[in-house]
């Protein structure tokens, strides 16, 4: 076993959040939502929404007999909308292909609507306990730091980073699964992308980052998202009217949401092409049927 082993699963042990999705009674479905809701979305916003989701359509064939609007009704103010609607594509898809049942292969995981790379690996490894590369932002930054000694990763995934991951990886099944979701949990807690707590990090004595300095990013310059005068806002404010709203609405409600006319328009023409909303007269739009 690797010297990080032992103690950063003694401290999962001891510090894991108590979290719906990993319960012992958590059902595949339960892990599948969480995984949708959690991309790039805090666990804190995302509680209420999962629990109200789970109470609404506890299996995926109770989702997949809704209209797609009620998912992005039920989606609320979590961000990222399109996530409702490949939600609800990848549970119609289950009803279709799997019987109901979400699939416990890493194979028909990443066949479903909306399932990339890690969603999949993540479900087979949360839900089914399989040994799996589990690779999201998290248990990135925490590997290039502990083994890579750098503070951030890459942009993007490398296979460098993918083959260091295995190399970690337990051999054992349910060991494996467990320190997926513990050395996530470092990173959620202790091994931030700012300020991390490296007093308190149970691998502290391992970390080639540490141990280095702590050197800053020197790697490709990284994105930063910006909110305010986007049209990813102009375009949650106008859902947000279609959302709020028991029925379709004339196109002044949308008008008084937001005063630019090219990016209101463009912002409308987006949704209706994702198809998160839908014009149903002249002038009036609404959630889709």
């Amino acid at each position: 076993m690797s010297a990080l082993h032992m103690p950063l699963l003694r401290w999962y042990d001891e510090h894991a959040r108590d979290l719906p999705w990993r319960a012992t009674t958590a059902s595949p479905w339960s892990v599948l939502v969480s995984e949708f809701m959690l991309q790039q979305t805090p666990v804190s916003r995302v509680l209420p929404v999962h629990e109200a989701w789970l109470t609404r359509w506890p299996t995926p064939a109770a989702l997949a007999a809704e209209p797609t609007g009620e998912a992005v009704r039920a989606w609320g103010r979590l961000g990222y909308p399109r996530r409702a609607l490949r939600l609800h594509a990848a549970a119609t898809a289950i009803v279709e292909r799997h019987d109901g049942r979400v699939p416990d292969s890493y194979d028909d995981l990443l066949a479903l609507p909306g399932v990339g790379d890690y969603t999949a690996a993540a479900v087979a490894a949360f839900a089914f306990g399989q040994r799996q590369v589990v690779l999201d932002t998290n248990v990135r930054r925490v590997l290039a730091r502990a083994i890579g000694g750098e503070q951030l990763p890459r942009p993007s995934v490398t296979r460098a980073e993918r083959d260091r991951a295995l190399a970690v990886l337990p051999a054992d099944e349910p060991t494996a699964a467990t320190w997926s979701v513990a050395v996530m949990e470092l990173g959620a807690l202790v091994c931030t992308a700012t300020d991390p707590h490296c007093a308190a990090c149970p691998v502290l004595e391992q970390c080639a980052w540490a141990a280095a300095g702590r050197p800053a990013y020197a790697g490709p310059a990284r994105k930063v998202q910006t909110w305010a005068g986007t049209d990813r806002q102009c375009r949650g404010r106008l859902l947000a009217v279609l959302r709020d709203a028991e029925g379709p609405v004339h196109r002044t409600a949308l008008e008084a949401a937001w005063s630019d006319v090219a990016q209101r328009e463009r912002a409308l023409a987006g949704l209706l092409a994702d198809g998160l909303a839908a014009q149903v007269g002249p002038d009036t739009f609404a959630l889709p049927g």
